[in-house]
């Protein structure tokens, strides 16, 4: 960050009005990044470059003013406008008390990106898509993505906070065709770290196991319709904990009235195998030190053993619903920070895979996420797998396709029966007001006694 940004600056810039407002915080950010697309082996695009930008948030009166800008030298004036819009606008905003921080946090990168040549990167793009040319895979597409910058934020309340920050990925999608048929394998790697993250993966199984999973779907069966015991893998549980069980946890929706979880703290949600962890802290691609309110991230335990114990929340809607701020106000410099996940997933067990398959006579093993989508207000979910197989007297069979998984969310989580002690946390990115921001999520296998399974929608 240019010495222009320096936090005397930001600092001036607050004095500026802070005794004319309630409350004043500013995040400046820079960043550097390289995206690469690669189509049927061959570099189709390459995107590079740096974003610097900034934000005021202003609270007056119990309303927010916020104002944006790419232009450093005009904060004095973005914040006048921030304070402005505060001035026109009548609300009832109270934030929940937290620590005053002042920090300066490393990156966890190894291998900077920014030191990593695009021959290299494009090396390793071409080493995972050659790993996919299976036979019947008729097309392939790589994605790479990194970016590392510097975040600085301040408050009126005397937090400072430098964040120093990594992060790297990449994606890789097979076609796989036959007699008229098509089918698709995907599979995605990464971290919030250096270039490490992919550096240091196996290529070659990354790129066969996306391919094999689009081959061997094009002899799968249909699938039976109706209610089933199934298993879930690592990363459809993930899925489900995210997209079911995470934006219900989260306290905005909460406050919408757009929530199957309101008013249910403390009671029973799942059986007692459910527990369910946020954590931004830990080593994942959702990882963050400090959210975009300069609260600092924690383990955050929102199921445990079947029961609701907290929800993700912002300092607003903290202090709307009585609790404590849990550090996850996310979102980009040039956006309000909402309520958002960062790494969402189910603890694991002590059973092993194959004991999760005992006893299941007919069942459906279900693997993988094809997307879906969930109503968190009337609590009710559908999902499509990426990939399925019968489970038969215990054992693993036939592959199935176009598999759909539906149910009630509280219903689903009840019927989680066993865990297995296997843990996988997956590479995603999660969308929510109109804003996109880096998540994990995943867990081990599990097993549900009942589910109405079904041909994809």
């Amino acid at each position: 960050m240019d010495d222009q940004l320096d936090l005397d600056l930001l600092e001036k810039t607050i004095n500026s009005i802070e005794k004319r407002a309630d409350y004043v915080d500013i995040r400046v950010n820079e960043t550097y990044s390289t995206a690469i697309i690669m189509k049927d082996s061959k570099i189709q695009e390459i995107r590079s470059g740096s974003d610097l930008s900034g934000c005021v948030r202003v609270l007056k009166g119990g309303a927010w003013g916020f104002a944006f800008t790419t232009q450093m030298e005009r904060m004095g004036e973005v914040a006048e406008s921030a304070l402005r819009l505060a001035d026109s606008i009548k609300s009832d905003v109270e934030l929940a008390d937290v620590p005053t921080v002042v920090d300066n946090v490393k990156s966890r990168a190894k291998l900077k990106p920014s030191d990593v040549s695009l021959d290299e990167k494009k090396e390793v793009m071409q080493d995972a898509d050659k790993a996919a040319k299976l036979e019947k895979v008729v097309s392939t597409s790589v994605n790479y993505v990194d970016a590392e910058g510097r975040t600085a934020f301040l408050s009126s309340e005397g937090s400072a906070l430098t964040l120093n920050e990594s992060r790297v990925a990449m994606f890789l999608n097979a076609v796989a065709s036959e007699n008229g048929m098509i089918q698709f394998g995907h599979k995605s790697i990464g971290g919030a770290k250096g270039f490490e993250a992919i550096k240091n993966e196996d290529l070659e199984s990354f790129g066969r196991t996306a391919a094999s999973k689009a081959v061997r779907l094009l002899n799968a069966n249909t699938p039976p319709s109706g209610s089933f015991p199934v298993v879930f893998d690592s990363e459809l549980t993930g899925v489900f904990i995210h997209e079911a069980l995470g934006h219900a946890a989260e306290a905005d929706l909460i406050l919408q009235n757009d929530s199957i979880l309101k008013g249910k703290m403390g009671t029973r949600i799942g059986s007692e195998h459910v527990t369910i962890i946020d954590d931004a802290s830990m080593d994942a691609f959702g990882y963050y030190p400090y959210d975009a309110e300069g609260v600092k991230t924690r383990k955050n335990l929102l199921v445990n053993d079947g029961i609701l114990t907290s929800l993700m929340s912002s300092r607003e809607s903290a202090s709307k619903l009585g609790i404590e701020p849990s550090g996850n106000a996310r979102s980009a410099v040039g956006d309000q920070p909402v309520v958002r996940m960062s790494n969402t997933y189910l603890k694991p067990g002590d059973k092993s895979f194959e004991e999760l398959l005992e006893g299941m006579k007919d069942g459906i093993y279900l693997k993988g996420s094809r997307g879906g989508q969930v109503d968190t207000g009337k609590g009710i979910f559908q999902f499509n797998a990426a990939e399925s197989f019968t489970i038969k007297n215990g054992e693993i069979g036939e592959p199935l396709r176009d598999v759909s998984l539906s149910g009630n969310i509280m219903e689903t989580l009840m019927n989680v029966d066993a865990v297995a002690s296997d843990f996988k946390l997956g590479v995603g990115f999660c969308g929510k007001a109109g804003q996109t921001v880096p998540v994990g999520d995943g867990g081990p296998h599990i097993r549900v006694t009942k589910a109405m399974v079904g041909g994809a929608m």
